[in-house]
């Protein structure tokens, strides 16, 4: 299939041509004709098959060919939600970047810059809007933002806003909306939370799903090498250095650990820089735009920080620390392994973290290969320690922000779980 068979107009094939694209991924050749259909979608891809695309593209179209002529000012026509900073980033890009030969308009507002620009964009008249909650109902609060001329809603991993706490959010934000629109709903999986979350949402919804929940890609090689826990970082710097990697994610259980690691890796002589939820906007952008610009070898981010991370080609993830959440193991991974190239994924896993291991291993549905590194054996008579959870850290480490600053960072949920920060314009990618 081409996508010159997808029914898209001539206009949007130009600029899907210009970057370098003839054939939809298995997403797109499916969620393009639902989309265009007018129905609802409810539909399940693991992240880097080209979901944003295959949401981006149709609506375009669809604006593109029920344009309303005579108006004075454009009115708001769709809203996009993600869960984080650096996804509506990287939905604006692909709005953007497929639409620059149509005549649409759209922006997208998120906390942690300032809110005037936004309102601003937003006042001048839009066709779309790309918008994380907090910062979205900040804007509503202050009447900024009219939702009433809204067509087609957007909810963009969707299992993510969950995690996040974002419910209460979301439905506030669906009562300002008018009854009668399109409903298109992403997420990763189809947990029991998004199927009631989708019950009460969509109406006699298209079900898509290119890949079965839960499972991870099979592009991607999967590594478990067993090491002690005060051996993680010399086995890490000796990964590196003896396979020569120049492009390596590595994630971390907290920010703590994430700044620790980087300031041992710089020791070692390895370029790294960490995101996470303590760095400011320009200091996640900045460690992003090194990162793939090839200026630092590794990049350093807990679970939150690294959700939408877009990355083409990206050879190597290696999760220093197994995450609490199993789940949390196919999102961190899928960062390689994108768009049907290869990748590998290694895993180094200290005693601390067998049970989790055993937990992952049983959502994937897969025994990991194991392979110990010679210098680096694990002592077969450490004793396991508990590991502290991130919601622990949390309360111990943070307090919510008042709800309410629009100049600011994105509002805490109403759960009392901290709002993601996360960083600038990812590369353009066919694979998101």
């Amino acid at each position: 299939m081409l996508f010159t068979d997808l029914g898209l107009s001539a206009s949007i094939l130009r600029a899907i041509e210009e970057e370098g694209y003839t054939s939809p991924t298995p997403i797109q050749a499916k969620s393009i004709p639902a989309v265009l259909k007018g129905g609802d979608l409810l539909a399940a891809a693991q992240t880097g098959t080209g979901k944003t695309a295959g949401f981006t593209l149709p609506i375009l179209q669809l604006l593109t060919t029920t344009a309303k002529p005579g108006s004075a000012k454009r009115q708001l026509r769709v809203l996009i939600l993600t869960p984080t900073r650096e996804l509506a980033a990287q939905v604006q890009e692909s709005v953007l970047t497929y639409g620059k030969y149509t005549d649409l308009k759209s922006t997208v507002i998120f906390g942690g810059v300032g809110a005037n620009p936004q309102i601003r964009a937003i006042q001048a008249g839009l066709d779309i809007l790309v918008a994380t909650p907090g910062r979205l109902l900040d804007l509503m609060s202050q009447k900024c933002v009219s939702l009433d001329s809204i067509e087609i809603l957007v909810l963009d991993e969707a299992d993510r806003m969950l995690d996040m706490g974002f419910l209460r959010d979301i439905k506030k934000i669906l009562a300002a909306l008018p009854k009668k629109r399109q409903n298109l709903l992403f997420s990763a999986t189809f947990s029991d939370e998004i199927k009631k979350l989708a019950d009460g949402l969509l109406n006699s919804p298209e079900l898509i799903e290119v890949a079965r929940s839960n499972s991870a890609n099979e592009a991607i090689a999967q590594l478990i090498h067993p090491v002690d826990r005060a051996n993680k970082h010399p086995l890490l710097a000796h990964l590196i250095k003896s396979n020569s990697w120049k492009q390596v994610l590595v994630f971390t259980r907290t920010k703590h650990g994430a700044n620790k690691l980087v300031t041992q890796l710089e020791k070692d002589g390895i370029t790294s820089m960490a995101i996470h939820g303590n760095k400011s906007q320009s200091a996640r952008t900045k460690a992003l735009t090194e990162f793939k610009d090839g200026k630092i070898t590794v990049l350093v981010a807990t679970d939150i920080a690294a959700r939408g991370i877009d990355i083409d080609q990206l050879p190597h993830v290696v999760n220093y620390d197994l995450p609490n959440v199993s789940e949390d193991y196919v999102h961190r991974i899928g960062r390689t392994g994108r768009a049907g190239s290869n990748g590998v994924a290694v895993s180094l896993v200290c005693v601390d973290e067998h049970q989790m291991l055993r937990d992952i291993e049983k959502l994937i549905k897969q025994k990991l290969p194991q392979e110990v590194i010679p210098g680096f054996e694990p002592d077969p008579n450490a004793v396991a320690q508990p590991i502290q959870l991130r919601s622990q850290q949390h309360q111990q480490s943070r307090k919510p922000k008042p709800p309410g600053n629009a100049g600011g960072a994105d509002r805490t949920p109403r759960t009392g779980k901290p709002a993601a920060k996360r960083s600038g314009s990812p590369k353009k990618s066919f694979s998101r």
